[in-house]
């Protein structure tokens, strides 16, 4: 699983000094542990694409935090917090292009909204940025 891959480079951070890449990874070792007690208590299995969310989540995060950082002008936070982004952002995996999502929904027999953003929401979820679901479903 994901979080078993974030949890090893989060040691292996710890056995280099690295501070930066070790407080963004605790952080989404910590987000993922809370929601597996959720869901634990739900009756739930965390699954990878839960924690392909948290990353997302805690990317747009760290964003907020650099632009906050970049107003008030602490360059050396903004730098600390964009090294943490940097940390996340190499566990997303590889989302899907306008072009191989134009190609999936071509596949599709009902083109219908709902359909569509289902289908998408249930195979790719994590993999695609359902915006751009959204974009390239009124192209066409």
């Amino acid at each position: 699983m994901l979080i078993d891959e974030i949890k090893k480079a989060n040691m292996l951070a710890m056995k280099n000094h690295d501070q930066q890449t070790r407080t963004a990874l605790s952080i989404v070792i910590n987000k993922y542990m809370v929601l597996s007690i959720e869901n634990k208590a739900q009756g739930k299995e965390t699954q990878d694409s839960d924690v392909v969310s948290i990353l997302q989540k805690t990317i747009k995060e760290l964003v907020e935090e650099a632009e906050n950082y970049a107003k008030v002008g602490n360059t050396e936070e903004q730098q600390n917090v964009l090294a943490q982004k940097s940390a996340v952002e190499q566990f997303l995996p590889a989302m899907m292009s306008k072009d191989e999502i134009k190609a999936e929904m071509l596949k599709l027999d009902d083109k219908s909204i709902g359909s569509v953003m289902k289908h998408f929401k249930t195979n790719f979820a994590g993999k695609c940025d359902m915006r751009d679901v959204q974009e390239v479903l009124k192209s066409l």
